[in-house]
């Protein structure tokens, strides 16, 4: 009995050992930066409750950082900006390949790792992306707008032809009409960053009757929808639909009352706190970042980590609202 006490004593001290070289492993002068577009977007807002959550967990710094309305360029120089704060990682959502890819490739050559979360650029040198996957999230909306047109209609888009992940998405929709050939695509429209121009461009289609009718509205991206079904609502065209992207209060609210059929959910909050624990993990693990892994069967990295998607309508939605609730309450 004497021994299994005295073993069960050593384990017990090895095991609050272990955990407190866990915990020393993190320094409060790591940072870890988000960096992005439209950072003042609900959905980006998420992301950081979620870095937040990590952080505080880990006991490190974080930041988010990007322009605050649509603006690639100003991206991009903000990536770089973050080469002379030294991050212990980096997480980036990509607007424009061209324009990102090559900052990436800077920075991860100044030794520093990059995640790309929510948008991604795989043709860089990052070392692997988090997020939707954006195809599949195409073609759950695709088949949920096929059944409410009863696969016969005419349908626009609202989306950024720069964003690889709407491209991503708008496959998707088109993947799915191909068996739906009474389903046609009237317009895919650039909202550039604003979604008030998908505000204007739904009143446009619902006013003038000299248009093709269109009855159906899909948003690609997170902030057109409530601005789409705001349109409806001033119109009263309750016979239109709408699928949007996302589950800010506002879109949610379009759900209850009638004039957003759908939407197709992301997981902003759990890539940037998936991504943060990943990132230091590489930091204090630190990997050979001039290696491609991509192609290695023995990597240490995966290629994508899928945080999911969900179609969210009226019999579910309150599960959503409740859930937004609960997370602004704390």
């Amino acid at each position: 009995m004497h021994n299994i006490v005295k073993a069960a004593m050593i384990s017990g001290i090895g095991a609050m050992l272990a955990l407190a070289i866990g915990c020393s492993r993190h320094d409060n002068s790591e940072r870890y930066i988000l960096v992005t577009v439209n950072t003042r977007l609900p959905y980006w807002k998420a992301a950081a409750s979620g870095l937040a959550k990590a952080a505080a967990q880990y006991g490190v710094k974080f930041d988010v950082r990007g322009p605050e309305t649509y603006d690639p360029a100003a991206e991009a120089q903000e990536l770089r900006n973050t080469l002379a704060l030294k991050p212990a990682g980096l997480l980036v959502s990509v607007s424009d390949r061209s324009l990102m890819g090559p900052v990436i490739d800077e920075v991860v050559n100044a030794g520093i790792p990059v995640l790309t979360i929510d948008s991604d650029a795989p043709e860089s040198k990052r070392l692997y992306f988090i997020g939707t996957n954006n195809m599949q999230a195409g073609v759950l909306g695709g088949k949920r707008l096929a059944e409410k047109l009863h696969g016969k209609g005419n349908v626009v888009f609202y989306s950024m032809p720069e964003q690889p992940n709407l491209e991503e998405r708008l496959r998707g929709y088109k993947d799915v009409f191909e068996d739906y050939p009474g389903i046609q695509i009237v317009e895919v429209f650039n909202i550039k960053g604003d979604s008030g121009n998908a505000f204007d461009r739904t009143m446009h289609y619902l006013a003038d009757k000299s248009l093709r009718r269109v009855d159906a509205f899909i948003c690609l991206e997170s902030s057109a929808g409530r601005d789409v079904a705001e349109a409806l609502r001033r119109l009263h065209a309750s016979d239109r639909i709408v699928i949007a992207m996302d589950v800010d209060d506002d879109t949610l609210t379009g759900i209850k009352q009638g004039f957003i059929d759908a939407t197709v959910t992301e997981k902003p909050f759990t890539m940037a706190f998936y991504g943060l624990k990943a990132l230091d993990d590489i930091h204090h693990y630190p990997a050979d970042l001039k290696r491609s892994y991509a192609p290695n069967s023995f990597s240490p990295f995966p290629t994508f980590v899928d945080t999911g998607s969900t179609l969210v309508d009226k019999s579910n939605v309150d599960e959503y609202l409740k859930a937004e609730q609960e997370s602004t309450s704390k």
